[in-house]
């Protein structure tokens, strides 16, 4: 791909290249070997596709364009960019609209900039999601086709659904559904690494950093892995499965009392590493919680914990392993 000469430069490649792309599709039709190019870019990778269509979104938010348009103004000493778009002969209203788009997508890099410094992944999310929680937080959710939806702590998700079909990212975190059934209109959940399909059931999807589980409760679904659609499983009622990027796992079955738990504030334990357990009620603890004592690292725990109380619950764990707690003002807590 030709590089922008002396450009602005995003230190995430993936945005870096969807913003080369971006500049030059503005610049007008791509001939067909630059189309085949760019779409072997765009399909190469899944966050490729998803950079490069939050960047089309982007090019109608106002302040950008009233950022290219300060570009184009500026550029040329005037006092409006429509006017002189009008007034100026068609080969150097060609240079002018240039100059517009790239006005437009330096202001775009810079969003991207002002994102990776002050917001971080946050407001990426925001930006996608149409249902986000906070840390601690469950929300239930009555979707447009009548199905239901609960987002567990720390999760969001963006909805695509139209006449024929219904379409549901989980970009992070814990969700349930149940789906009401609709043989026109597949219900299909994709996450980090899988995708599931069904017409009526009631299922979890957890994506995790490096895997995605799905454990279903009623009905019927059909999982397959997002780098090869072939990959496919099929699970009943009190079954899981887990996709990674190289592999689903055999469908194996579920402890549905432990999965669903949390659906009413809970999480269970069984013979679980600290460690582990730990982990998980972190997620639903908004401050830091530090462990000094390497002991903990082989106790084993079990316990059912209230998860609308994290703190209390941490410390039940912690009384339960034989450490102490030590909470500082700022709800920091220390393990030791």
């Amino acid at each position: 791909m030709a590089r922008r000469q002396a450009a602005y430069r995003h230190p995430d490649l993936i945005t870096d290249e969807a913003l080369e792309w971006y500049t030059r599709l503005q610049d007008g039709p791509l001939d067909a070997a630059t189309h085949e190019e760019f779409e072997q870019w765009r399909c190469s990778d899944s966050r490729c596709e998803e950079t490069f269509a939050r960047l089309e979104r982007m090019h109608d938010l106002p302040s950008l364009r009233r950022a290219a348009e300060h570009d184009a103004r500026t550029s040329r000493g005037v006092g409006n960019a429509a006017d002189v778009m009008a007034a100026t002969p068609p080969a150097r209203a060609g240079v002018l609209g240039l100059r517009m788009r790239v006005g437009l997508a330096a202001a775009v890099a810079l969003v991207f900039l002002a994102i990776g410094i002050l917001q971080g992944p946050d407001l990426w999310l925001r930006w996608q999601a149409d249902y986000m929680t906070a840390v601690g937080e469950r929300q239930s959710i009555r979707l447009q086709d009548g199905s239901a939806m609960i987002l567990n702590t720390a999760s969001a998700v963006a909805l695509d659904f139209e006449d024929d079909h219904r379409r549901v990212r989980l970009l992070k975190g814990e969700a349930y559904f149940d789906v009401r059934r609709d043989d026109a209109r597949p219900f299909v959940v994709t996450a980090g690494f899988s995708e599931t399909m069904n017409l009526g059931t009631a299922f979890v999807v957890r994506r995790g950093k490096t895997e995605d589980s799905i454990v279903l409760e009623e009905g019927s679904v059909s999982v397959s892995r997002m780098a090869a659609e072939v990959d496919r499983a099929t699970l009943n009622p009190g079954q899981m499965i887990v996709a990674r990027d190289n592999a689903l796992s055999p469908v194996r079955r579920a402890d549905l009392g432990r999965a669903l738990a949390w659906l009413g504030g809970r999480v269970i334990f069984r013979d679980q590493s600290f460690d582990a357990a730990l982990a998980t009620l972190r997620r639903y603890y908004d401050r830091r919680v530090i462990v000094m004592n390497d002991r903990l690292r082989h106790v084993s725990v079990s316990g059912n914990y209230n998860v609308d109380e994290p703190e209390a619950a941490i410390r039940t764990l912690a009384e339960a392993a034989g450490v102490a707690v030590i909470r500082l003002p700022i709800g920091i807590l220390i393990l030791k």
